[in-house]
Parts: structure tokens; C-alpha cells; sequence
């Protein structure tokens, strides 16, 4: 009775190691007698008790790791990376997960050189460069060390999915530096934008100035024209006037005189209406009188009405 008891525990302890169970995003690799056998999928599996074992269970999900890590630039100046890496199990085949399972001796290994590769890549492309470029080449450095890696990684089963560099620093000296650079380049050109500010503002002043000087010498030539063009006017009807008067007289047996004394009184009355506080000084003697008469007759004698009609016609 015992023995049989003892017969079914053994057969049910066997019976429970043959099952396996294999969490979702994992993956179970199975050895017989130490040789690589097989792969056992998400779920419930069985296996060969004492025959079969479980080696190792890999996960195939994504995997992250921070990474601080310094290098030296082309001119000599010390670099500081902080960065983000992403990776993961290349494919579930069954060659993919044998290199992920024997590649290195454990899990702490493979981490080492995955470390050091990417620091080797990011270090060899730095060196190239110098401290003034390398915070433009984010991108280009993410790039390299993807292009360099990738292969060296398929051999091992994982995939380098992602690497974020999230911070780049150099020695407080340095900092200091390039900050007095940025700010020195800003002042020049800031003084630029100035001097071409200014610039732009005296030359647009300077072709108003001379846009204002050449409309008013025009206005003021216009105006001299029309001034001298009405003058003429006047002095011609003045002379047409007259000459018609002297005319009108002569045919009614008047003397010139008349008229022209009439017109001279006319003129001394207008300076006295009009006149604003300026003083005309005028001969009224005799001689003075004549002599005034004979120049005035001697200006309506030299004035022919036709004639000058005809000269304004052509």
C-alpha cells in the first residue's frame, strides 16, 4: 500500500515536470544535455523531464538603458554624453534566439559590450570633429553609431531599435567660452543691424530733403513763369489800353495829355488806398510832371496796336 502510494507520487511529480509554462514576451530555450534542443512559445508546454531542461528564458520585448559616458573632440576638448539606448531580440526564429542565448557567457556580458560598443562609435566619431560642431551633429552621430552598430548586433540576435542623445556638456571653461562668443557675435550683429538701420534712415531723410528741395524750385520756378506771363499781360493790355484811349482822343480833337494826367493821378490815388505803411516818395514839381508827360507820350507813340496783334498771332 505504501509503495504504491509513493509509485503514484513519483509518476504524478513527473507527470507535473513535464509541463511548462512560458510567460507572454519570453521565450524558453531548451537544452538536452546541454546541447541547444529547441524553443518553447508563450503558454503551456511540456518537455522531456530529466532529459530536457530550461537553459534560459529571453525576453523579446523592448529593452531601454541610460548611458553616461565622456570624449575628446578633434581640438582636444572633453565632452560629456548622456543618452538613451533602445533595443530589443532581433525576430523570434530559432537561430535569432540560439545567438541570444550562447553568444555571451551571461547577460552582464552582453550589456558590457553593448556599452562599450556604442561608447567606441560616438568616441571614434568625435574625435573627427571639433567642440564648435558637435552640437550640430546630434543627428549625424545617432546616425554613425546605428550605421556601425547594426550589423555587429544582428550577430548577436538584438537590434538597435533607437539612441536618443538627451544631453551634451563640455567643461565649465569651455561653456564659458563659446557663451562669450554667442554673445560677442550678437553685438556684431546687433551693431550691424544698427549701422544699416541708421544708414537707411539718413538716405531715405536725405532723398526726402532733396525730393522737398526739387518740388518747391519747381513750385517757385511755376510761379516766377505765371508771375513774369501776368506782368506781360498786364503791361500789354496797360499799353493796348492806352494806345486805343490816345486813338479815341485824337479822332474827338482831344489832347493825349488828358488821358495820361488822368492816368497819373489814378496811380497816386492807388498807392495812397492800398499802400500798407510804405512810403513813396513822388516829385510833384512841374518839371518833374512834364518830363514824366513826354516819356509816357513817347511810349504811346512807339506802340502799334495792329502790329503787335499780329505778333501774337504768329
Amino acid at each position: 500500500m505504501v509503495s504504491s502510494s509513493i509509485i503514484f507520487v513519483i509518476i504524478l511529480a513527473i507527470i507535473m515536470m513535464s509541463f511548462v509554462t512560458v510567460q507572454q514576451g519570453t521565450v524558453a530555450v531548451v537544452t538536452v544535455f546541454g546541447k541547444f534542443k529547441r524553443i518553447l512559445r508563450p503558454g503551456l508546454n511540456m518537455k522531456i523531464p530529466f532529459v530536457e531542461q530550461i537553459f534560459k528564458r529571453i525576453s523579446y520585448q523592448n529593452r531601454s538603458m541610460e548611458l553616461k559616458f565622456q570624449a575628446i573632440s578633434q581640438d582636444q576638448a572633453n565632452v560629456y554624453f548622456t543618452a538613451m539606448l533602445l533595443y530589443s531580440v532581433l525576430n523570434e526564429e530559432t537561430g535569432t534566439i540560439e545567438n541570444v542565448a550562447f553568444k555571451f557567457m551571461d547577460e552582464r556580458s552582453f550589456m558590457q559590450a553593448l556599452i562599450r560598443s556604442v561608447e567606441g562609435a560616438v568616441r571614434a566619431f568625435v574625435a573627427t570633429k571639433k567642440q564648435s560642431e558637435i552640437l550640430l551633429l546630434r543627428s549625424e552621430i545617432i546616425h554613425h553609431v546605428k550605421e556601425q552598430l547594426d550589423k555587429q548586433l544582428e550577430g548577436w540576435g538584438y537590434h538597435l531599435m533607437d539612441l536618443q542623445i538627451n544631453d551634451i556638456n563640455f567643461d565649465e571653461d569651455i561653456l564659458k567660452s563659446m557663451s562669450r562668443v554667442v554673445a560677442s557675435n550678437n553685438l556684431k550683429a546687433a551693431a550691424e543691424n544698427e549701422g544699416q538701420a541708421l544708414l537707411i534712415t539718413k538716405t531715405k531723410a536725405a532723398e526726402a530733403e532733396g525730393n522737398a528741395i526739387k518740388i518747391s524750385a519747381d513750385a517757385e520756378r511755376t510761379a516766377a513763369q505765371m508771375r513774369g506771363q501776368g506782368v506781360a499781360l498786364f503791361r500789354e493790355e496797360v499799353a493796348r489800353g492806352m494806345a486805343a484811349s490816345a486813338k479815341e482822343m485824337e479822332t474827338a480833337n482831344l489832347d493825349a495829355s488828358y488821358i495820361l494826367f488822368s492816368m497819373w493821378t489814378d496811380a497816386i490815388k492807388h498807392f495812397a488806398e492800398y499802400g500798407k505803411g510804405n512810403t513813396i516818395f513822388l516829385d510833384g514839381s512841374s518839371n518833374n510832371y512834364q518830363r514824366t508827360m513826354q516819356q509816357l507820350m513817347s511810349t504811346l507813340q512807339g506802340f502799334d496796336p495792329e502790329k503787335e496783334e499780329l505778333k501774337n498771332k504768329k
